[in-house]
């Protein structure tokens, strides 16, 4: 199970990075969050899509089945890593991109 963090941790980790006085590792590690790799996604999302960005889904969304292929497709052709795609696409959650992979996979 993943571990949620609240909306106003990830808003204040990310506000205290970019004030400069501490680096992403030192901050996980005052925040007790799991990993440097949550810091940083956190600040990419912002950088991105801001604070609402960083807000947690109330619910799972649906997506069609064009736009997950558009998705896919995207990625495959321009090399973009699933973050930088989730990111092109608005979607916070590269997880999602990955599981659409996933699936796709067992198709073949």
């Amino acid at each position: 199970m993943t571990k949620k963090y609240s909306d106003d941790l990830k808003l204040k980790v990310v506000e205290e990075y970019q004030e400069g006085h501490l680096g992403i590792r030192a901050l996980a590690r005052k925040y007790g969050i799991k990993s440097k790799s949550v810091v940083a996604r956190w600040i990419k999302v912002y950088e991105r899509l801001g604070a609402e960005g960083l807000k947690s889904k109330s619910h799972n969304e649906s997506y069609s089945v064009q736009f997950k292929l558009d998705v896919l497709s995207y990625m495959k052709r321009t090399g973009s890593s699933e973050m930088d795609t989730a990111l092109h696409f608005r979607l916070t959650d590269s997880s999602t991109i990955a599981r659409w992979k996933n699936g796709m996979s067992t198709l073949n």
